[in-house]
């Protein structure tokens, strides 16, 4: 059985006149037949089937909807249509500064944020130590949270969601946070995690990422699926031969195919 698995998955937003008056007016506007809606799919028939210990990456341009999915993924959005299905618990990094108190306190927020994910005091107490260590806040404990960095956050919200050791892991542009060493300490550990069973899904702008971490990748743009596949080297090339010609989509597999080498042999 799938640990995760979206069947037709679409999302529509609806945007119109009613945000912008009051209900009266909405009343009398759509009696006049004069109340204006206007609704875009921010995904459209997605579809992708998820193993245990699967790490997929979502790939496309900005507003192809890779974050809209992911919202469908962790349960904060229902799809307008198609089906979900998902067989585990969820741990969600999709913006990293959210279940953060800023005048709480570094160690109180990591329990605030374990609370949240589900966790007991117990078994934070006994994660506390190994979480503030991989964060490398060892000096900040007692800091509020609102001092620290936008790195540092981002390694104490990585720190959290990666420790805890969910069923399914959700990266959203993370594993690009702080400096160089600890990118390289963030994608070990995605390694190790996957190593254990955690299924990961991780979106990032970086194709190499994708590269060295995902053994599926699913491929978006303007919310359609161009592609899913577990070929991550071939559809990564033709990805980057889309970025690097006019983003020019491809019409089928056989193109898909020349894209990607087309690709391969312009960088050999």
């Amino acid at each position: 059985m799938a640990i995760l698995k979206a069947e037709n998955v679409s999302i529509r937003y609806i945007t119109g006149d009613f945000k912008d008056i009051g209900l009266k007016e909405f009343v009398v506007r759509k009696l006049k037949g004069n109340y204006h809606v206007e609704e875009f799919w921010a995904d459209y028939d997605v579809n992708f089937s998820l193993e245990r210990g699967d790490m997929l990456g979502i790939i496309g341009s900005n507003g192809a909807g890779k974050s809209t999915l992911l919202k469908a993924v962790s349960g904060i959005m229902v799809p307008t249509r198609g089906h979900m299905e998902i067989n585990g618990t969820v741990a969600a990094l999709l913006e990293l500064g959210s279940g953060f108190d800023d005048e709480l306190t570094v160690s109180e927020n990591t329990y605030l944020r374990g609370a949240m994910l589900g966790y007991t005091r117990k078994f934070m107490d006994e994660k506390y130590d190994e979480i503030i260590k991989f964060a490398e806040l060892e000096n900040f404990q007692e800091r509020q949270f609102k001092q620290l960095s936008s790195g540092m956050k981002s390694r104490l919200a990585f720190s959290i969601a990666c420790l805890v050791s969910p069923d399914i892991l959700i990266l959203d542009e993370v594993l690009s946070v702080g400096d160089g060493a600890f990118q390289r300490k963030s994608g070990e550990k995605m390694q190790s995690i996957l190593q254990s069973g955690v299924t990961g899904i991780l979106v990032s702008h970086s194709v190499q990422q994708v590269r060295d971490l995902c053994n599926k990748v699913l491929w978006l743009d303007h919310g359609k699926q161009i592609a899913f596949s577990d070929q991550v080297q071939e559809l990564c090339d033709a990805y980057e031969w889309f970025l690097n010609n006019n983003y020019i989509l491809p019409k089928d597999e056989e193109d898909l195919r020349r894209m990607a080498l087309q690709w391969r042999t312009s960088v050999s």
